[in-house]
């Protein structure tokens, strides 16, 4: 081989091996871009919770939540973070969620219309969302719940039953609503009225924030307004604002009268059985962190959910949201057993402290 021989061959295999290096890279870089598509970011799921002040969110639907999605999905990952009651500071999880490469969040907004620009960017990058038990703003993918109307309603009946004869629209009733911020309070309000109006006089009204510290605010003004022989019955739209106005009633020597509540909270069932207390609502935590959990794997899977979001909501932002609604139970004295019991909510133990035993017998748990 001469020389100028030489000199194409040996160009022509740096050629070639040039060629074969780069098409290796190439396919190197396909192969990483193909595990990356299946990586543990690609099969994970984040779960945003309100606030850690209200008992059932770390106790029962973090933990209702997790057992479902690792269930369904053995291999997914999950991410979770509390907001503490700072509608600011969830909207900075959610962006975290998103870099970390969280796939679908679902979340219950601590404020459903502050949280609305930061599910849309969630969304822009190709995040699905799902609200949960309050129905977010913005483009979410789905909506579970129980039907908040007819908590409201149950709520404004249960207040009525516990009234009987007393039922009178001469009958003043103090009414503590829940946070104007979360789209729940406005419909627990809206079942409320529908029961309460016209059956009884409605004589103070005013927002409990969710907290039982303004709720007993609220209640101490309501009696220096209305006077403490003149109150029939109190509404409290959830059974954290009930602990605060049951110690209110309690120190102006208020006793007898109904107190309503919400979510069936330990504490709201030992003042109902020793009196307190005379309603809640319990809705089963449960299957409604299972149902959001399976809607989060099907739409992580890309699957239908028409199945199980039966219903159609409107939220505030005017975005119709594929929806699912579990029904509530409304739980006095008499159902304690056939309710939170039987479903292993609580156990008769859980209920029935010392300081409950009495009361505890005497309702017949005991």
């Amino acid at each position: 081989m001469n020389a100028t021989m030489r000199r194409v061959v040996i160009g022509a295999t740096a050629v070639s091996m040039a060629l074969s290096i780069a098409a290796c890279g190439k396919a190197g870089d396909d192969k990483d871009s193909d595990s990356g598509s299946s990586s543990s970011g690609d099969k994970s799921i984040g779960l945003l919770l309100p606030d850690s002040v209200t008992a059932r969110y770390e106790k029962f639907d973090k933990p209702y939540f997790d057992a479902k999605v690792k269930a369904l999905c053995s291999d997914c990952k999950l991410e979770y973070a509390n907001a503490a009651a700072d509608s600011a500071k969830q909207a900075q999880q959610v962006s975290s969620m998103v870099t970390k490469g969280v796939k679908v969040i679902v979340i219950s907004a601590q404020d459903s219309a502050a949280i609305k620009s930061s599910i849309q960017s969630a969304v822009d990058k190709g995040v699905k969302v799902v609200a949960y038990d309050r129905l977010a703003q913005g483009p979410v993918s789905a909506y579970v719940s129980f039907d908040n109307v007819k908590v409201g309603e149950l709520q404004g009946q249960a207040l009525l039953d516990s009234l009987g004869a007393k039922a009178t629209t001469k009958s003043k009733i103090v009414m503590i609503n829940g946070d104007d911020a979360d789209p729940n309070a406005g419909q627990f309000k809206e079942g409320a009225h529908k029961a309460l109006d016209g059956k009884v006089d409605i004589a103070y009204e005013q927002s409990g924030l969710w907290k039982d510290t303004v709720a007993a605010q609220k209640m101490s003004a309501a009696i220096t307004q209305l006077g403490a022989k003149n109150i029939a019955g109190v509404y409290s739209a959830n059974d954290g604002m009930a602990g605060g106005i049951a110690n209110t009633l309690k120190g102006a020597k208020i006793s007898g009268i109904p107190l309503t509540g919400q979510d069936a909270e330990l504490a709201g069932i030992q003042r109902i059985v020793a009196g307190t207390q005379s309603s809640t609502v319990y809705k089963a935590f449960k299957p409604e962190a299972e149902a959001a959990a399976q809607l989060a794997v099907d739409l992580l899977e890309g699957k239908d959910i028409k199945a199980a979001a039966t219903q159609t909501l409107t939220s505030g932002s005017g975005d119709k949201v594929p929806s699912q609604l579990l029904t509530p139970v409304s739980v006095t004295k008499a159902n304690i057993k056939d309710t939170v019991i039987k479903d292993g909510l609580y156990t008769v133990a859980d209920i029935c402290t010392a300081e409950y035993a009495a009361a505890c017998k005497a309702a017949g748990l005991q």
